[in-house]
């Protein structure tokens, strides 16, 4: 059993059973361009996989799990649960030069560490690329879970892991093929402005390409399943295609009276088996 090893905000854990629910029942190779925390990759346990991310520290973390695991558990256990050293660690990629100076191993380290104790288990940078989250204050983290880094290793094995932009799958996707996309969210409001997600951000025009990424894959005979904001703009774009409602729980905002269950999106370019 595996799990997702860092905490990822718009992570699927809470949705795996409606995704699961509507994926089609038989595919060859999974695709997962927006990996994220890998909730659902992770649930599904499907060695014959791509999965991508821009975001490079990412990237790398999964590259060592699956390469370097026993390396990243010794260096993870050396880690300690307090502020002074919390922000002595977070302070590294401060000094661009000293940074690049670090192991694969130590930065895929950090970004476990940083993301286990920090608060809220946020991953967030400020406009320089510097990881601004404050100490988390928790008692017990439990940042060096080596059973499971042990068994998402062992899954990664046969898991082709790129670093780039969403469409970097594109050459690799056939024919009977499954496609995951979780990509930033359309904001729920009109008047709020995209999602950034890559120093460029992912705006409308990103948006776009992605919906023609989509035209692609279906174009082919391949399947795809999308993720987004219950909005208008969602419904036009992709009204070709079935659109099917699910309720997420999301913090709309950081007080309790702004969290609870709202709608989202859920794109297919087949037909649910009425079993289901």
């Amino acid at each position: 059993m595996c799990k997702p090893v860092i905490k990822w905000v718009g992570g699927k854990r809470q949705l795996l059973n409606e995704l699961k629910k509507y994926m089609p029942k038989n595919f060859n190779t999974y695709f997962e361009p927006f990996i994220g925390g890998g909730a659902l990759f992770f649930d599904l346990k499907i060695k014959k996989s791509f999965i991508n991310d821009y975001n490079s520290e990412l990237t790398n973390l999964y590259e060592i799990i699956k390469n370097k695991p026993n390396e990243l558990i010794k260096d993870l256990e050396k880690h300690q649960n307090n502020s002074e050293y919390f922000y002595k660690t977070r302070e590294l990629d401060r000094t661009p030069e000293k940074y690049k100076r670090l192991s694969k191993v130590k930065k895929a380290s950090r970004f476990i560490y940083l993301n286990k104790t920090g608060f809220n288990g946020l991953y967030r940078v400020n406009r320089s690329g510097q990881f601004n989250v404050p100490f988390g204050k928790y008692k017990n983290p439990n940042y060096a879970d080596s059973d499971n880094i042990l068994a998402c290793s062992e899954l990664l094995h046969d898991t082709t892991i790129l670093n780039g932009d969403f469409e970097i799958i594109k050459k690799h996707i056939q024919k009977g093929d499954f496609v995951y996309f979780d990509p930033p969210y359309v904001p729920l409001n009109e008047t709020s402005s995209f999602t950034g997600y890559t120093d460029k951000g992912f705006d409308e025009d990103m948006q776009f390409r992605l919906k023609e990424l989509c035209d692609y894959i279906n174009s082919i005979g391949a399947y795809f399943m999308l993720s987004n904001s219950y909005t208008k703009y969602i419904e036009n774009l992709y009204k070709e295609y079935n659109l099917i409602t699910v309720q997420a729980n999301r913090a709309l905002n950081c007080k309790a009276t702004g969290r609870g269950k709202i709608n989202e999106y859920i794109v297919i370019n087949y037909e649910i088996n009425k079993e289901k």
